[in-house]
């Protein structure tokens, strides 16, 4: 079960992706199909059935976005969480090959895209939450378990 949380930024990227597919993408691609409907033969028709597929994949996206949307909660920044790792704090760390580490802490939904951000529900994560810096979080990986020291932490203050 994911956790159905998301950061302000978030939560405004996955609304303007709903209002972009639905206001403008949507309509769009609905009159390419009705174009393609009049033209006779569907069958062999492949403006029709390529956009009659990808409406499929826009309706689809528009009821995930409106149902994450709905179930998620917006976690804000609050000064209660200087100084210890909480959901959408910037984490850097330090693994024992001296290998570092920089990203946000934040819901499912934001990870994808994004190369410096993971999911809250991910091993990591769990492992650094409630820390403070100079802490050790043990995190146990496919090729055994591995530890890391937290360097910096820093909120995004909206």
């Amino acid at each position: 079960m994911r956790t159905p949380l998301l950061t302000p930024k978030g939560f405004t990227k996955l609304n303007q992706e709903l209002d972009f597919l639905w206001r403008k993408e949507r309509p769009e691609v609905t009159k390419k199909v009705t174009w393609a409907a009049s033209l006779g033969d569907r069958s062999e028709n492949a403006d029709y059935q390529y956009n009659k597929k990808r409406l499929r994949e826009i309706d689809r996206r528009v009821r995930y976005l409106r149902k994450t949307l709905e179930r998620s909660k917006v976690v804000e920044y609050s000064p209660q969480q200087e100084g210890k790792v909480f959901f959408g704090a910037w984490v850097e760390i330090e693994g024992e090959d001296a290998e570092v580490l920089t990203f946000q802490i934040v819901g499912y939904d934001e990870i994808f895209g994004k190369k410096d951000a993971i999911s809250i529900d991910s091993p990591m994560a769990r492992a650094l939450v409630k820390k403070s810096e100079g802490d050790i979080a043990t995190v146990k990986t496919p090729t055994g378990i591995k530890e890391w020291e937290i360097m910096n932490i820093w909120y995004e203050k909206t």
